[in-house]
């Protein structure tokens, strides 16, 4: 069966807390394990969540501030280490290529890591995560105090096979594989029978990634009818002016946009160290917000919402 899960590695904003990391998250999509925004102290998360460094399949960074990336240093060094065989792409926005090239080469170790640095420098397809399904990663830039771009993960609408309408059509056994493989069979009592006359559509699945914002348009770009979105709440609303100020967002926000983009599953995350109780983000993000909803914990794991059929 295909594994379709967020890990949750750190939620904490601009520092890390007694209870939460610095950010983190790994996407496990399938047989790809995409890891987003590495700070400080992913390499010790990922051991704890029983991350390896060879599951990860790309590296993708939403800016250059230290809690969304410091952590690059010690997961390049520990894919070198463990002899990852793969390549590893990493996306990061291009103003940040400087930073990214000192904490890959922070310290001295033997360079065994296979990296494709992907700098961003426009909205966009950043990686055709499996070419032959058309599954894309893509790019949209965010407003923050440094260049920063968020990410959505699209699966194209597949066909699934309706047994009622088979049976109605004399199709069964291997006659369903080729059916599948050739768009159409030839039956026993020479019937031809195509493959939209036994299928119904199957909507694809898809996945947000949206960090260090104001309320801009690529926050609803990225987030419009998402099974699972990922969020930065960083305030809660009554210092609203503070967020924008610092280019974040609140819990209200944030759930109000997933309440208009038809958001499945909710995750807020990156909450600041002034808050204590984490209760008043689900509360304010209930007022709005009536779909599946995680105020995240370090270590959480959150599956993508099961297709729609």
């Amino acid at each position: 069966m295909s594994r379709r899960e967020l890990v949750v590695l750190g939620t904490a904003s601009q520092v890390p807390t007694r209870t939460r990391n610095h950010n983190g998250y790994v996407l496990f999509w399938d047989d790809e394990a995409v890891l987003f925004d590495p700070g400080e102290g992913t390499q010790r998360q990922m051991l704890r969540a029983g991350v390896s460094a060879t599951d990860l399949t790309r590296i993708a960074i939403t800016h250059l501030h230290g809690d969304h990336s410091l952590g690059l240093a010690g997961v390049v060094q520990r894919i070198s280490l463990d002899g990852v065989p793969h390549t590893i792409p990493v996306s990061f926005p291009a103003s940040g290529a400087a930073w990214v090239d000192h904490l890959i080469d922070a310290t001295s170790y033997h360079h065994r890591a296979g990296l494709e640095l992907q700098p961003l420098a426009d909205d966009g397809v950043v990686w055709p995560v499996r070419p032959e399904q058309g599954f894309t990663l893509r790019a949209e830039r965010l407003e923050h105090g440094v260049e920063a771009f968020g990410y959505r993960l699209d699966e194209p609408d597949g066909l699934r096979m309706v047994p009622a309408l088979l049976a109605a059509a004399g199709v069964a056994g291997p006659a369903i594989g080729v059916l599948q493989r050739e768009g159409r069979v030839v039956t026993g009592d020479g019937r031809t029978v195509r493959l939209e006359d036994v299928s119904a559509r199957r909507p694809g699945q898809s996945f947000a990634f949206v960090m260090d914002t104001r309320l801009c348009d690529a926050v609803f770009s990225l987030a419009r009818g998402v099974d699972l979105l990922v969020i930065e709440s960083t305030f809660l609303d009554r210092d609203r002016e503070l967020a924008h100020a610092f280019g974040h967002l609140t819990a209200l926000q944030a759930a109000t946009v997933a309440a208009e983009c038809g958001v499945r599953s909710l995750v807020l995350t990156h909450f600041s160290q002034r808050y204590q109780d984490a209760g008043e983000f689900w509360a304010e993000a209930r007022t709005v917000f009536d779909g599946e909803l995680t105020v995240a914990e370090d270590l959480d794991r959150v599956q993508v919402p099961p297709r729609v059929h």
